[in-house]
């Protein structure tokens, strides 16, 4: 019997149509991983987690009426937003940290720790998405939600927002032009990385089965607090449900990836 939630859904009206995903929502890891060896500091850095978004989902789910599925486990312990066979599913060193307790690490405890945490988020994302699928009888939008530091290294990222995708145009482009709109805002558009990854969640969900949608990237430094997260949540609502009215948004269609054919 698992002691630990591996996820969190938030519910809402499933035929609205919209679901909301935070992969890396918390900071926590279970207490029989001693931290993983880690200090209680290394948890308030970006590293255990998306500073900010969980309170970013918590505000827009409640305020568009619509569902979302938050992760409850820190990324440190195995991280929800990639593939099983990816060598980053577990790190052993981010951004400098080590982490004693990811290295060494058995193939069993690999192997359970997809079986306890990886396999539980992603089945609870594959639910929410089916019953939205199944009570409007369309595709769900999904947003994934996200956060970045405001530095990497010594260099710092000018983009308060970015959109990250793949090949599947439809919901990104109107939100990047809805985000530039006001002009007060510098919105990256596959920057300061790429939205291209084989087997993680947006691939596994979205691109695989035609499901419109983005993946959206606020940089921590704005929503680092209760003001950021309600101003970003004031900018964001409005732009998700006026997409969320276009029928457009609402169609199957599958994209072949960047990253090469779907298994």
């Amino acid at each position: 019997m698992q002691d630990f939630p591996a996820f969190e859904i938030l519910d809402g009206d499933y035929d609205k149509g919209m679901v909301l995903i935070a992969d890396h929502a918390m900071n926590i890891v279970p207490p029989q991983y001693n931290q993983l060896g880690l200090p209680e500091s290394a948890y308030s850095r970006h590293i255990a987690f998306d500073i900010g978004i969980e309170g970013l989902t918590r505000s827009l789910s409640r305020r568009l009426g619509v569902p979302a599925v938050m992760s409850c486990f820190s990324r440190l312990l195995i991280d929800p937003n990639r593939g099983e066979d990816d060598p980053t599913l577990v790190m052993k060193i981010s951004d400098g940290a080590i982490i004693p307790g990811n290295h060494p690490i058995s193939d069993e405890e690999w192997s359970r720790r997809i079986e306890t945490y990886h396999l539980p988020y992603h089945d609870a994302v594959d639910r929410v998405l089916n019953k939205v699928m199944d009570t409007t009888g369309k595709a769900p939008l999904v947003f994934s939600l996200h956060s970045y530091t405001p530095f990497w290294k010594q260099t710092p990222r000018p983009w308060h927002a970015a959109v990250l995708w793949d090949t599947d145009h439809r919901a990104v482009h109107p939100l990047l032009k809805a985000l530039r709109e006001p002009g007060d805002i510098l919105v990256g558009d596959n920057e300061p990385y790429d939205g291209a990854l084989k087997g993680d969640c947006m691939y596994r969900h979205c691109m695989s089965l035609g499901l419109p949608h983005a993946l959206l990237e606020v940089r921590q430094d704005l929503i680092a607090d209760n003001a950021g997260i309600a101003a970003w949540s004031d900018r964001l609502a409005p732009i998700f449900a006026a997409m969320n009215s276009d029928p457009a948004l609402h169609e199957y269609q599958i994209f072949q990836s960047r990253t090469g054919p779907y298994a």
